[in-house]
């Protein structure tokens, strides 16, 4: 048995390939689903959740650079460290991905349409001391605990408990934690006397 492709005749089994359609879903746009919440209060938690999202997607790959580009006598250290924290941003990512779908919005995923919308700035293209990195890294997760805590504020207010219960127990907290173990990194120290 065959089935007609454009170009040429295919059997059943081979993959039809080079497809092409329109946009089902429009980015910004929401399709209904019955969660009872109002379609206002889940398209601001949309559009909080993406930029949130899009941030953590380029401190995720901050965290990959790094750890790749570490160097020195804590480079052991560090580079497993920046892969466990990169590890943990990866997971945060696609728990604030899934929720934007399940509020039936579309959620930021495109590196070219992250690049865009985020916050973070730019890092060189090449190796920074190690210090800087570490501090890169912090000015990111600052940036991104800003938004959380104001986001946390206002789907408390729309009563997205969903949207805010992820926020405040897994991105905030994970945020927090990363936060405290990168900093300490910073403390100059004396190693051998007190």
């Amino acid at each position: 048995m065959h089935i007609q492709n454009r170009n040429a005749q295919t059997t059943i089994g081979q993959p039809i390939l080079h497809q092409h359609g329109q946009e089902i879903q429009q980015y910004g746009t929401l399709r209904e689903l019955p969660i009872a919440l109002d379609a206002t209060a889940r398209s601001q938690s949309c559009e909080l959740l993406n930029q949130i999202l899009a941030d953590s997607i380029i401190l995720y790959s901050l965290y990959k650079k790094h750890h790749w580009l570490m160097r020195g006598g804590t480079f052991y250290q560090l580079h497993l460290l920046l892969d466990k924290h990169a590890d943990e941003q990866l997971k945060l990512i696609d728990l604030l991905g899934e929720r934007v779908q399940t509020l039936g919005g579309v959620a930021i995923a495109d590196p070219r349409h992250v690049a865009e919308v985020t916050k973070i700035d730019r890092p060189p293209n090449g190796v920074e001391a190690v210090p800087v990195m570490l501090s890169r890294l912090l000015e990111a997760h600052e940036s991104i605990v800003g938004e959380v805590r104001e986001s946390i504020a206002k789907t408390a207010s729309n009563r997205d408990d969903g949207t805010n219960d992820l926020l405040m127990g897994d991105v905030l907290r994970t945020h927090e934690q990363q936060v405290w173990f990168l900093a300490e990194h910073l403390v100059d120290t004396p190693l051998v006397r007190s």
